[in-house]
């Protein structure tokens, strides 16, 4: 959010999506060990075989 375009509303609004998208699916969280959100979903989802 702090790149963002932020001189109005629909400037802003236009460029939600996209913040979405990286926010969930790019941005390390520190909370999550340093993996976006949705890959930590993934890895819930489908945990590694230990064998």
């Amino acid at each position: 959010m702090s790149r963002m375009d932020l001189r109005d509303a629909p400037t802003v609004m236009a460029q939600l999506p996209g913040a979405f998208e990286h926010f969930n699916e790019i941005h390390p969280h520190s909370s999550l060990k340093m993996i976006s959100p949705r890959e930590f979903r993934r890895r819930q989802n489908h945990p590694a075989h230990q064998g």
